[in-house]
């Protein structure tokens, strides 16, 4: 599943392609994704400029005076920004036409899907999609911190890791990026939420910080359904130290990296490094 970086990259990629122009149709191959695409995208985006692309947790919107778009890439959903006449394959689920900018051809936005785990929906002028509302802070903003992690955790048994990926404490630190954090604040991941320190909890806040940034600056992590928008791959994958790497020698120690499953999700950690 694309997290965080993957979605924030995708979003730098259509960017430049899309603020400031015209949407001249919307084409739907299907009714659905994951959800039904409500009418207001075939009713109310067309004629519309678009005025900002955001990303807030995993999610995209594009941004227009009538409403904004909502999409999620799901598992296996990509993004790409291509010329009118591209060929359709058959997981290319929806096409967003916009007009020639000032100094390029006009281009369509294609999402294509091929398990359909995505999502295509609307947000009204002025309110915040059901999706959006129960979501805790960005990881990349102040309001993300050590503290906050120790305040949200307290009495809390949950696996620490666990807690990390809850979209209520903090967007966007999936699962591969909460292995990876983890290691590099020295946590077990399997240690219970409330038993971690305010020392180290500070600790995990500024390396969940560092390593997102990084794997954005790097364009992502590269997953087998991933590509960037231009067709490059990601390279932050060749810099994992943990995730995927169950039985190979921990990268500081030497120790054999384990794998476990939590909450029906592997995890990866090194028994000497992380306690």
């Amino acid at each position: 599943m694309p997290e965080l970086p993957e979605v924030e990259t995708t979003r730098r990629g259509i960017a430049p392609h899309l603020i400031g122009r015209r949407v001249l149709g919307v084409t739907l191959r299907r009714a659905d994704l994951r959800w039904p695409i409500p009418p207001e995208i075939s009713e109310l985006l067309p004629g519309q400029r678009i005025e900002a692309v955001e990303r807030r947790a995993k999610y995209l919107l594009l941004h227009t005076a009538a409403g904004s778009a909502l999409l999620h890439l799901g598992m296996s959903g990509v993004l790409r920004v291509l010329p009118p006449d591209a060929p359709v394959g058959t997981h290319d689920h929806v096409d967003i036409a916009v007009e020639r900018g000032a100094t390029g051809a006009a281009r369509i936005l294609r999402f294509t899907d091929p398990r359909r785990f995505g999502c295509l929906l609307w947000q009204a002028p002025g309110e915040i999609h059901t999706l959006l509302k129960q979501l805790g802070p960005e990881p990349l903003t102040e309001a993300f911190d050590g503290d906050l992690l120790w305040q949200l955790s307290r009495r809390r048994r949950a696996a620490v890791k666990l807690f990390l990926m809850d979209n209520a404490v903090v967007v966007g630190v999936g699962n591969i990026y909460a292995s990876e954090t983890l290691f590099a604040a020295g946590i077990d991941p399997r240690r219970a939420a409330g038993a971690v320190s305010r020392l180290r909890y500070a600790r995990l806040a500024a390396e969940v910080k560092r390593i997102l940034g990084w794997a954005i600056e790097r364009g992502g992590t590269t997953l087998r359904d991933f590509l960037n928008p231009d067709g490059a791959p990601g390279y932050f994958f060749r810099e994992l130290n943990v995730y995927g790497r169950a039985g190979l020698p921990c990268r500081v120690c030497g120790s054999a990296i384990r794998q476990a499953a939590l909450g029906q999700r592997s995890t990866f950690w090194c028994p000497r490094c992380q306690r």
